[in-house]
């Protein structure tokens, strides 16, 4: 290991800064520029995603040109998503998230300025969006890595709890910001808008510096190769067993909970024949079931016990409040369920993301987040179309409730089988 007489002046300097235990992470100035830069790159994907959307519809009137591009964006999130967190292991995270911004600031801004311009192929758009998600693949799984170097573990709940937060209003307002700015101002100046949003992500990545807790590495020793990092990382999580349990928890969790609250949202509104107020309070639910949940994680911090039996208990239990939304006889009734699903979705996640990073050495932590985003970019669009095709078949309230039975059971076993998740403490 390095001594600190090696270290340079930078390192030395960071290492002076480290915030004490006592220390809020609202005054953890690396934390607070990260926390605000990743709210600004997530900000910009969100309304990128709209404003894509919705103006591929305004100008070609095509569905299937706009599922064309949601799929190359899925393809490529699947595809390289072990291989982007192989990267975020051998290489400087922050600087490797900075990059990826700044690449991402002159690729939207070549795609503003083609929509721009009139009569402009759409294989261009179709190219140039792949090639914004492929960048984008590199940021995840080097944010989720680099948490634990810029806060340590005591401040693990608290920050993973206040970018749970931001990540969902981030993605309620980038969605409405987006559709807004397409509606008033036209795709061009929306993505232009989007562009901008990457670069001060990239400025506020500067101004972070060097993570207080990244450790330094020992350049005495030859790096292994990309391909030997990379089956590594599989080989990792499948000898881990609290590694391998969080990567098949996950997704399944999140192709019964987005798939399920899918057919709710056509319950509403098939079934239940809510009106607009009372279908917007329906959406409003989920995001503030999970802020609840999540404020409250980052209240009780250390002093929350038992928090496996907590994540496990909140997957079984989401089991029986779907089966209970789908016996309702109106949406009104059903709104203060779809509240409790919320917060058990966030009890269910948030502590795991937690568990993940207090349990997996930091070195590892890139390409285990980058499996994970993999697997949890492709499983809720595959729930998505079983679930709704098995809705037109036998209608919504026969599948939630199915759905529910499924979640319940999978909670059950779950919290038999999986030893290392319930013992977490």
């Amino acid at each position: 290991m390095l001594e600190l007489a090696n270290k340079t002046n930078e390192e030395q300097a960071a290492l002076a800064q480290q915030p004490s235990k006592s220390t809020s992470i609202w005054r953890n100035r690396a934390f607070l520029a990260v926390f605000s830069s990743y709210s600004l790159s997530l900000l910009g994907n969100t309304f990128h995603s709209i404003a894509i959307n919705l103006w591929v519809l305004q100008t070609t009137g095509s569905a299937k040109l706009m599922s064309t591009v949601l799929i190359t964006q899925l393809i490529i999130n699947m595809v390289f998503g072990s291989f982007a967190g192989t990267i975020a292991d051998r290489v400087d995270r922050r600087k490797l998230m900075w990059v990826t911004d700044i690449v991402r600031f002159v690729l939207v801004g070549a795609m503003a300025v083609l929509i721009y311009l009139p009569d402009i192929p759409f294989l261009y758009i179709v190219l140039l969006s792949g090639l914004v998600a492929f960048v984008g693949v590199f940021r995840g799984p080097a944010f989720q890595a680099s948490l634990i170097e810029i806060v340590g573990k005591e401040q693990l709940t608290q920050a993973v709890g206040a970018i749970s937060i931001s990540d969902n209003m981030t993605r309620i307002m980038g969605f409405a910001l987006g559709g807004i700015a397409v509606a008033f101002l036209g795709g061009a100046f929306a993505i232009a808008i989007d562009a901008a949003a990457f670069l001060v992500s990239a400025l506020l990545l500067l101004f972070a510096g060097i993570f207080p807790y990244a450790a330094a590495k020992d350049t005495s020793k030859p790096q292994a190769s990309f391909k030997h990092d990379l089956t590594d990382g599989f080989r990792y999580v499948w000898n881990n067993p609290f590694a391998k349990a969080a990567v098949l928890l996950l997704p399944l969790v999140m192709f019964f909970f987005l798939s399920t609250f899918m057919l709710i949202q056509v319950m509403v509104v098939q079934v239940w024949q809510a009106k607009p107020f009372i279908f917007g309070l329906m959406e409003a639910c989920i995001p503030m079931g999970y802020v609840v949940g999540s404020i409250l994680i980052m209240r009780l911090d250390q002093r929350l016990k038992h928090r496996g039996k907590w994540i496990l208990g909140s997957v079984l239990l989401m089991g029986p409040a779907f089966v209970a939304i789908a016996q309702m006889p109106s949406a009104t009734i059903a709104l203060p369920l779809i509240l409790l699903v919320g917060f058990l979705f966030s009890f269910s996640t948030t502590i795991i993301f937690i568990a993940l990073r207090v349990a997996i050495e930091p070195a590892l932590q890139g390409r285990v987040f980058g499996l994970l985003g993999a697997l949890t970019s492709v499983t809720p669009p595959i729930g998505l179309a079983i679930f709704s095709t098995l809705s037109d078949l036998y209608g919504p309230a026969l599948i939630i409730t199915l759905s529910g039975i499924a979640m319940f059971t999978i909670g059950i076993i779950a919290y038999q089988k999986m030893k290392t998740i319930r013992e977490f403490n």
